[in-house]
């Protein structure tokens, strides 16, 4: 059964998508979820990076890498740079929001992100992961909000792309959930499931080739 937003919720919704050129033309329905939400995240395991190895460098490698074994190992490469911490202070608290996490704590865990992002606002990896937390809790438009964010910042951000899709596809806005997948799919062609929601969304929402 579908579940209706609240009036000053879909407000809300609708006013951040506008913002990142995405507004739907109506209220849209969202399904419960039948598992636990969470957007696309770094891997468990993360190799030691120089911080001023050159991203462009490793998003070229990550386009041409002939095999999925190279590209995975590229990609972590890009994701430790990400999640490299500005300061010991951030690192700090992005790792207690990490415990809070863990101990299902999500509102001390969303606290603490805040204060990393009021401390440094450059830091992309806390608005991701703030964003992550908020799609959890069904807080699309604060979601939507860092994800906007992590793409001001860094446009190639493959996972808030794919998590941007993810939202767009809930809210039942397929064709701006395809075009956020085919974006995160031209910078990091060897996302996992991504290409099978492209091809089942181009289906939809632009029919069969003839």
């Amino acid at each position: 059964m579908a579940v209706r937003f609240p009036f000053a919720r879909i407000l809300c919704l609708a006013v951040v998508l506008g913002a990142i050129g995405l507004a739907p033309t109506h209220a849209q329905q969202v399904e419960p979820p039948g598992k636990q939400k969470q957007l696309p995240e770094a891997p468990a395991k993360l190799p030691k990076v120089d911080r001023t190895k050159n991203l462009d460098f490793l998003f070229g490698a990550l386009k041409a890498a002939p095999d999925e074994v190279s590209a995975k190992h590229v990609e972590a490469r890009i994701w430790a740079i990400w999640l490299q911490t500005p300061s010991d202070t951030a690192a700090l608290l992005m790792s207690r929001a990490k415990t809070a996490v863990d101990a299902k704590k999500i509102e001390v865990a969303i606290k603490l992100l805040d204060s990393v992002i009021k401390l440094r606002p450059d830091y992309i990896e806390a608005w991701n992961r703030r964003a992550t937390l908020y799609y959890m809790q069904n807080d699309y438009g604060r979601s939507l909000a860092d994800i906007q964010q992590v793409l001001i910042r860094e446009p190639r951000h493959f996972g808030a792309l794919a998590g941007l899709g993810m939202i767009m596809q809930e809210v039942g806005d397929e064709k701006r959930a395809l075009d956020a997948y085919r974006k995160a799919l031209a910078v990091n062609p060897h996302l996992e499931k991504i290409p099978d929601q492209v091809k089942a969304l181009t289906e939809k929402v632009e029919g069969r080739d003839i």
